[in-house]
């Protein structure tokens, strides 16, 4: 049976799926995770997600009786059919088509069929992802078109009432950081300002008024605008 208030988040260990937690946790009676291994070079992402969760459980206690199991999905085809910078090391660079090196074709179209199935065979009616069109870097399977024909295409797939749930899609990513502590204050924002990764190149050796990463990546680049605009409006 697919409960309506049990949802299923798509949690990298980033800033913005760890600020979609942070919302599904707040609206939903039963919140389990899921991530994805794909040869992804900013793998250290998954290593700060069991800090996180081991922090959320114990900062924000009534959020932590809501979280339950954790899943790991290996989507390893996803690097094996072609080089991005993403899953390899080369520079990052605009492409021919007008898309950063960085986008991994079909990525989060995968994601989400994934999740969706994983969502299905634990009774869960709700798929929550990071996914947003305002502050992006222009990749095609983040706008909300795409969120509209993937959710037609699961509920017919699967036969079940099964929703996409995406509360950054309209966000900048200082109204991201607002929203962050709207939902957790302080802690929330000290948390992902310290323990999240976003930074494509995997680097966690600098710290920033953000976080870690490299500074200079178009992840990194977004994280640091939106922060810096957050502060200022504060």
């Amino acid at each position: 049976m697919i409960h309506a208030h049990h949802a299923l988040v798509l949690f990298s260990g980033g800033q913005d799926s760890a600020t979609c937690l942070a919302w599904a946790l707040s609206r939903y009676a039963r919140v389990e995770t899921v991530a994805f291994t794909y040869g992804q070079r900013h793998a250290v992402e998954l290593e700060q997600r069991p800090v996180l969760f081991e922090a959320v459980r114990r900062q924000f206690p009534q959020w932590g009786e809501r979280l339950h199991d954790d899943h790991v999905i290996d989507l390893s085809y996803l690097s094996a059919i072609g080089e991005t910078a993403m899953t390899a090391d080369v520079e990052i660079a605009m492409g021919e088509n007008g898309l950063p090196n960085t986008f991994v074709p079909g990525r989060n179209l995968a994601f989400l069929t994934a999740s969706a199935a994983l969502a299905y065979r634990r009774g869960l009616g709700v798929l929550v992802g990071g996914m947003c069109q305002t502050d992006y870097s222009g990749y095609p399977d983040c706008r909300q078109t795409t969120m509209d024909a993937q959710v037609a295409a699961l509920q017919l797939g699967l036969d079940q009432p099964m929703r996409i749930e995406t509360p950054l899609m309209h966000l900048s990513k200082a109204e991201s950081w607002t929203l962050a502590d709207q939902l957790g204050g302080e802690k929330l924002v000290a948390l992902i300002e310290e323990e999240t990764h976003t930074c494509y190149r995997g680097d966690r050796s600098q710290r920033h008024p953000w976080g870690y990463g490299c500074g200079e990546c178009p992840a990194c680049e977004l994280r640091a605008a939106g922060h810096q605009a957050w502060l200022a409006s504060r």
